[in-house]
């Protein structure tokens, strides 16, 4: 049986600016970076994936792990989970930093989310887990 997500992908186009804001701006930790192809980090008990699609695309060396090519083009959508307290700190956050935040609401079950983006387009969104009835 599926026990949940274990790995979330993302598609950047530029690894230093994804670097710069998901782990110095966010806050995770950077597990792995693989020159201009990847770089991975730790989320709760999951990881983020951000690739770079040009990279992922090509076929992997005859030497390297049997994983297959993969990879897309245009922005994603990734919902991290965080507590209404968190949210605001990291609001602030994010307004120092000059990130428009371009939804904040209550869903009718009144758990709250903040929607932003990253530097390569990809939507961004913190939620209160009780939006999908957890706590």
């Amino acid at each position: 049986m599926i026990q949940g997500i274990l790995e979330t992908a993302l598609y950047v186009d530029d690894l230093n600016a994804a670097e710069a804001f998901y782990g110095d701006l966010l806050g995770l930790e950077k597990v792995l970076r693989a020159d201009n192809r990847h770089v991975f980090f730790r989320c709760g008990p999951g990881i983020l994936l951000v690739f770079n699609p040009e990279e992922t695309i090509k076929p992997p060396p005859t030497d390297a792990l049997p994983v297959p090519s993969h990879g897309t083009n245009g922005p994603g959508h990734v919902c991290f989970r965080l507590s209404g307290d968190e949210i605001d700190v990291l609001m602030e956050r994010l307004n120092k930093a000059g990130i428009t935040i371009e939804s904040d609401f209550r869903w009718p079950n009144g758990a709250r989310s903040i929607y932003f983006r990253d530097p390569a387009g990809n939507s961004i969104e913190c939620a209160e887990p009780k939006l999908w009835g957890l706590e």
